[in-house]
């Protein structure tokens, strides 16, 4: 396999950051998403006046990458690009959706500054959330109520 080196992950994400569309925000972020073939999907967040409908850069190139033919399991590590002092990690949704469709994935935070720190998904959200959760028994059905019966 050829791997996209971490460079070649940063520039993406970097290139990607200057897409954004961050109006109200002005919190301009990348994210560079390398899947095991090596090939880079980058996306951007967008942000909407609702604010509730914006989506962050970490969804959308794994929403892109499926879109694209990739599938869970398909991803080996994520760069992240964001305009602040601070490295910023993802949000709780982008760890969530990271986490079913990448698993433990390496994900490299960067600043404008050229501040880095890598961290596994693992770290950044423990006892995440999936579908080993849901393989319990399947809820008994009932039968709806008849007149009768609803009171």
């Amino acid at each position: 396999m050829d791997h996209a080196s971490w460079q070649d992950l940063i520039q993406a994400a970097l290139a990607v950051r200057q897409k954004a569309q961050a109006p109200y925000s002005k919190f301009f972020v990348g994210a560079a998403l390398e899947d095991r073939s090596g090939k880079i999907h980058t996306g951007c967040n967008v942000e909407n006046a609702t604010y509730g409908l914006t989506i962050c850069a970490e969804r959308v190139a794994v929403y892109k990458a499926i879109s694209e033919g990739c599938r869970a399991g398909d991803f080996r590590r994520l760069a992240i690009a964001a305009d602040s002092p601070e490295l910023t990690p993802p949000c709780g949704a982008c760890r969530q959706i990271l986490w079913e469709f990448g698993g433990d994935l390496e994900i490299l935070l960067v600043n404008l500054a050229g501040e880095s720190r890598c961290y596994r998904l693992s770290d950044l959200l423990p006892l995440a959330f999936d579908a080993r959760f849901l393989s319990g028994p399947a809820p008994p059905v009932s039968s709806p109520a008849t007149p009768s019966q609803a009171s």
